[in-house]
């Protein structure tokens, strides 16, 4: 197997090299894995392309793609993905709030079969490390309304570890451009008629003062994106899990 892992980062100097470096010394040939890499700069005006130059030096397997102009991380996403070779795709933000210590769970379910695997923060604890009451009631509601329109039985809708068979993710004609990305793909997955298979991630939130981006008006955002989707015929998609 080989896992394009895919960082959409814009001003995330103080974090993203000790966040690739957990990435690259994550032991994945032991699981028999091949990692690649795709850094997307999403027009950072601090040093943050710089740090991840530093991080290249050392490590081949990472390559960094960049936007001249910030385009939000659902537009970050899709030019990385355009770079990704791997057979799976999984998103990694340029931040400390997931583990890399998790990407077993997530490439066992991949394994065992599922085209599609979140990592659920609501599985790990019932009110995630970091997380304020605010954002709690967010989530919650975007992860209700998601099953309710789409089938579903998922418990985090807009968790940052999703990862996808590579040609599945790129057959979906993405559109996002900000954080539309999470219901965008939940909404086209769901509407496929895809499983999409959860295992528990641990997580530590941040907040503004430390760099965090989301705000209400994108949970707004999510919600609307959501019904849309639901109001639109399915994607014409031809999907197979077959391994061949």
């Amino acid at each position: 197997m080989k896992l394009s892992v895919l960082v959409p980062a814009h001003n995330e100097e103080r974090t993203i090299a000790e966040v690739l470096t957990q990435v690259v010394t994550f032991d994945a040939r032991s699981l028999g894995v091949e990692l690649e890499v795709v850094v997307c700069d999403d027009g950072s005006r601090d040093r943050t392309a710089d740090e991840v130059r530093r991080v290249q030096a050392e490590h081949r397997n990472v390559r960094l793609v960049s936007h001249v102009r910030n385009s939000g991380k659902g537009r970050a996403i899709r030019t990385a993905l355009t770079h990704a070779s791997g057979d799976y795709a999984l998103i990694q933000d340029a931040d400390l709030e997931y583990c890399v210590a998790d990407y077993p769970a997530l490439i066992a379910a991949a394994r065992a079969g599922a085209d599609v695997v979140y990592g659920s923060r609501f599985l790990a604890r019932r009110l995630p490390r970091g997380m304020h009451a605010a954002n709690y009631v967010a989530n919650r509601l975007l992860t209700a309304t998601s099953n309710a329109l789409f089938g579903q039985r998922i418990t985090d809708e807009a968790t940052c570890f999703k990862l996808f068979r590579t040609g599945l993710l790129a057959s979906l004609d993405l559109t996002c451009e900000r954080f539309e990305f999470c219901p965008e793909v939940t909404a086209k997955v769901g509407l496929l008629g895809i499983p999409i298979v959860e295992v528990p991630v641990a997580y530590r939130g941040r907040d503004a003062r430390n760099g965090k981006k989301v705000r209400w008006t994108d949970g707004v955002e999510a919600l609307a994106v959501l019904v849309r989707h639901r109001l639109q015929p399915p994607p014409a998609v031809a999907w197979s899990n077959s391994r061949a």
